[in-house]
């Protein structure tokens, strides 16, 4: 009878291992979503140093008694540029949004706002990312929806156009303004 090396058996196991972590992921409730331990809390505070020549943030902006918007967001980002007419048209019909500008360089985040419009009601400024670290942010753009008294109900990464926004966003969204 042969001898089997444990070494041959490793690799089918390893696979074997991987295959059902998959099996397993695709059936997960949203595969897409990343869990925010942000959402039913308070929101963290907000750098309140501005972009220059744009409103400051101050924390009762989150307790106007109305949902606002937090969008974490840089110049440098493709996906938040992608978003930009979004925030726009929003902004319009009279959504609060707050614009955090995370790892930017102030003179890139003037001119792209100069370039396209300003949909905020306040840019903070985060050249460091702190806000965002302590928000839970991954990358740009994430957009965090927030009650009248300051409570994170929602957090959606990624830009907000497309299937995904108007499947998970918008009815996020219109939850919350009909609370």
């Amino acid at each position: 009878m042969a001898k089997i090396s444990p070494l041959m058996v490793l690799p089918p196991v390893i696979f074997g291992a991987f295959a059902v972590l998959a099996y397993v992921g695709m059936f997960r409730e949203d595969p897409q979503g990343l869990p925010s331990t942000r959402v039913g809390q308070q929101a963290p505070p907000i750098t309140e140093t501005a972009l220059d020549g744009y409103d400051a943030f101050t924390p009762e902006m989150l307790t106007t008694g109305e949902v606002t918007l937090v969008n974490f967001w840089a110049s440098w980002c493709p996906p938040c540029r992608l978003e930009h007419p979004k925030l726009l048209e929003m902004q319009a019909e009279g959504m609060s949004i707050i614009g955090v500008n995370i790892r930017d360089r102030e003179s890139a985040a003037k001119s792209y706002l100069e370039d396209d419009g300003n949909p905020f009601s306040a840019v903070p400024f985060d050249p460091a990312g702190r806000t965002s670290i302590d928000w839970g942010v991954t990358a740009p753009p994430e957009t965090f929806i927030v009650d009248g008294d300051g409570t994170v109900l929602y957090r959606f990464a990624g830009p907000l156009v497309g299937s995904d926004y108007e499947q998970r966003f918008v009815p996020a969204l219109e939850a919350a303004q009909a609370d």
